[in-house]
């Protein structure tokens, strides 16, 4: 994280300067589709966290001084859910303090279930998921395909498999399903995946820093600094962590296939953001990983049961002036509807995020610039997403904020620790227009943000944000939208495919075009959406036609599906259910 100020001023004082006229060839290049002329996006955010029984403080570190990284990073979010009556639960992923917690205090993950009227309820004790430490990502998966939705916590220290009971519980399996890691990793971003296509998900597990805090350098002395201030060592100078590919055998455990499968050969470390998805088209998925401080990596799918770490040659490990970033969250959309997913990735303060133009076969342009989001070096991202907030049929961008070194408050030149939130709004052109200050207060309130998940928690056809803070409890903003957009939700059930259908990817086409998604776990930074597929439709009364790709090679095609509601999909079998949407 702590790459000098002066690189990174360097860094962009050239891109701004020289960038122009690269900027307005890429631009005009994307002008065939009619911009957006009101860039408001007519939606308001509003925290009804409080309100919805989501009141449990998220301890993480020291609140002023942090001795060691492990203190900075935080942990996710995700929308699960696990007790399927169709409505979204919540999982929140909390840590500790090096020295121990305050008296009367506590601090454990926590499950808040969905009671369907706006209001959570705390079910983490009845759900046997108390568990004290510094719990990381979040993802979200059937690994054994029993119809109930599983629960991996990556971890510094032992990661934790939480397999579904069906019965509101959760039991903890991750020795017994050989996904624990007792060797000293601290492991970060994680996502369920069927990299074979067998049906059966695997997990991938990236890793930050191979920490022991026995050894590790403190502070003072480096020292370590950030613009004069002594603050947290690394990861420059620190050994990087090895990321984890588990293959399911089938049976409920996992082997490792790590370096047969060659995901510890890459030209990255220090793994944090992982994002799942067919960058080529070609049916198989690959995986993305935002590395801090190094480049970023992709690993392409050869088809084989192994992988190429092809992010240099495909564009999209560096920064356009070819440096390293500071990469924390990542996700995945088409946001300009040619077919091809992009990335989005957010980075370090002093630095842009980076947004990723798909060109075709995995090949990737740097487009932060051109796209209108070159401007924007106060803030420290970390969790994000491709939403289309409005649901005009075009994917947004959302992005959480918050600086690592809680010290920066002493400095007049940064924009704090607690950092505001963005959102970019689409503009249908390839450029966004940066509508932050527009889509209520509770955008522009600051926070030590960290994790971010999506997802329409109160069913009413828009997409909600979870967020996850360091010290502070979470906030959970609600979008109300007053623009009579349409939409429609897609469930998958796999039957040849796993069993969530997560890989699987659907092409919604109305009269006016066509969208893709996906089907995917973990992404943004730490976290875990909906895993419902959600498309915007603007005006459009209905689709024309659903093609539903899964992991097995089945294509499925539906026609004529009426907008503004959820439709539940099995595989080969078609639409087995319809949902209008609440109220």
């Amino acid at each position: 994280m702590n790459l000098t100020s002066t690189i990174r001023g360097k860094r962009v004082a050239w891109q701004i300067s020289g960038c122009l006229l690269l900027c307005f060839a890429q631009v005009s290049g994307q002008n065939s589709r009619p911009s957006i002329t009101n860039h408001s996006p007519a939606v308001s955010f509003v925290n009804v966290a409080r309100q919805a029984g989501l009141t449990a403080k998220t301890i993480y570190g020291d609140e002023h001084r942090n001795r060691y990284l492990l203190e900075t990073t935080g942990s996710g979010a995700a929308f699960i859910d696990y007790d399927n009556d169709g409505w979204q639960d919540i999982f929140l992923a909390s840590g500790t303090r090096l020295d121990g917690l305050p008296p009367n205090v506590s601090s454990t993950n926590r499950l808040y279930r969905n009671n369907g009227d706006g209001q959570f309820a705390d079910m983490t004790e009845k759900a046997g998921l108390v568990r004290t430490g510094w719990a990381q990502g979040v993802c979200v998966g059937d690994y054994e395909n029993d119809g109930h939705d599983d629960l991996f916590v990556s971890s510094y220290g032992k990661n934790a498999l939480y397999h579904n009971n069906g019965t509101g519980t959760f039991a903890e399996v991750a020795e017994k399903a050989g996904v624990v890691n007792n060797r000293t990793r601290w492991g970060s971003g994680c996502a369920f995946l069927d990299y074979d296509r067998d049906g059966y998900l695997d997990l991938f597990v990236a890793s930050y820093i191979d920490l022991d805090l026995k050894t590790a350098p403190l502070p003072e002395t480096g020292p370590c600094l950030y613009k004069g201030l002594t603050v947290a060592c690394g990861p420059p100078g620190l050994t990087g962590g090895i990321n984890m590919l588990y293959h399911n055998k089938g049976d409920g455990t996992f082997t490792d296939v790590s370096e047969k499968a060659g995901i510890t050969k890459t030209n990255g470390t220090y793994g944090l953001g992982v994002l799942i998805a067919d960058f080529d088209n070609d049916g198989w998925p690959d995986i993305y990983v935002a590395n801090d401080s190094a480049p970023a990596a992709l690993y392409h799918n050869n088809k084989n049961g192994t992988f190429t770490d092809i992010g240099i040659e495909a564009g999209c490990a560096f920064s356009i002036d070819g440096k390293p970033q500071a990469g924390m969250g990542v996700t995945a959309g088409d946001y300009d509807r040619d077919g091809w997913l992009d990335i989005f990735k957010t980075n370090f303060s002093g630095d842009t995020s980076s947004l990723y133009h798909n060109t075709g076969k995995g090949i990737f342009d740097d487009v932060t610039f051109p796209a209108g989001m070159g401007l924007n070096t106060r803030w420290l991202g970390w969790g994000c997403g491709f939403v289309d907030v409005d649901n005009d049929g075009w994917p947004d961008i959302f992005l959480v904020n918050g600086h690592v070194y809680p010290e920066v408050e002493r400095l007049t030149t940064e924009a704090g620790y607690a950092q505001r939130k963005v959102l970019y709004h689409n503009l249908h052109n390839g450029r966004f227009a940066d509508v932050s200050d527009k889509v209520g207060e509770a955008v522009k309130r600051p926070n030590a943000s960290r994790g971010a998940a999506f997802g329409d928690y109160d069913n009413d056809g828009d997409i909600d944000i979870l967020i996850n803070s360091v010290n502070g409890p979470p906030e959970l903003l609600r979008a109300d939208s007053s623009n009579q957009n349409n939409w429609i939700k897609i469930k998958t059930i796999g039957v040849k495919s796993n069993r969530d259908g997560i890989g699987a990817r659907i092409k919604c086409v109305t009269d006016d075009g066509s969208q893709i998604d996906e089907v995917r776990s973990g992404g943004s930074y730490y976290s875990q959406n909906d895993l419902r597929i959600h498309f915007g439709l603007g005006k459009n009364q209905g689709v024309k036609t659903l093609e539903i790709h899964w992991p097995s090679g089945q294509v499925d095609t539906l026609s004529n599906v009426a907008a503004n509601q959820l439709i539940i999909v099995k595989e080969k079998a078609g639409i087995m259910r319809t949902i209008r949407a609440r109220g």
